[in-house]
């Protein structure tokens, strides 16, 4: 597997799946040194925290999960079983490696996740509802596979939530399929960020399936 130091306006750029897939397969080895720590990443610590204070238990389902920077931080505040799914079997390869995850399932959400209907209490996603990589409609699938009452805390690049669709899917999606639907504003890196999107923020949708 060859590596490549992760360029955040390469994966902003991402139009298609077969791009993603080649783009993360490079990043994959370098991911967790050469972009989380070098640009102190700290959305995925946000989302699991949402998730654990609204009361998310498992089973579990990290959607895009990476190299599973988020499921990491839920798995040491004692949420489990944990499955991880992303487009990329390269960076679920490196998730599988930290032993944090029951299972690991390659899916395009566009085309759906290939596990039973009702199969979660909890859905988390942090980082993936970002430039260029998902739209909403890939929303419907999350509902899908999770429980009535399941629990989400979801991650949308704040300057996309609008633009996008998200917020009017949301909305829709208010009038009888969530419920609860909460958004908190976050910073996406930390202090010792120096890139030109240090200063970028995402919103948590926290809500519940109906």
């Amino acid at each position: 597997m060859s590596t490549k130091t992760p360029d955040l306006h390469a994966a902003y750029a991402l139009e298609s799946p077969e791009d993603h897939k080649r783009l993360y397969a490079e990043w994959a080895g370098d991911y967790d040194e050469g972009f989380a720590a070098r640009e102190d990443y700290q959305l995925h610590v946000h989302t699991a925290r949402a998730f654990v204070s609204a009361g998310g238990q498992g089973p579990v389902l990290d959607v895009g999960a990476g190299t599973g920077l988020c499921g990491a931080v839920l798995a040491g505040l004692g949420v489990g079983p944990i499955d991880a799914t992303d487009i990329s079997t390269d960076m679920l390869d490196r998730a599988m490696r930290k032993d944090i995850y029951r299972d690991a399932i390659e899916a395009d959400l566009n085309q759906g996740i290939p596990v039973p209907r009702e199969s979660y209490s909890g859905v988390v996603s942090s980082g993936t509802f970002t430039h260029g990589h998902l739209g909403p409609e890939a929303l419907s699938a999350l509902l899908r596979v999770a429980r009535h009452g399941a629990q989400f805390a979801l991650s949308i690049n704040a300057q996309h939530y609008e633009k996008l669709g998200f917020a009017e899917a949301l909305h829709k999606m208010a009038q009888g399929q969530i419920q609860n639907l909460s958004l908190t504003e976050v910073p996406i890196y930390g202090d010792l960020a120096a890139g030109p999107n240090k200063n970028d923020t995402a919103l948590i949708a926290l809500f519940e399936r109906v």
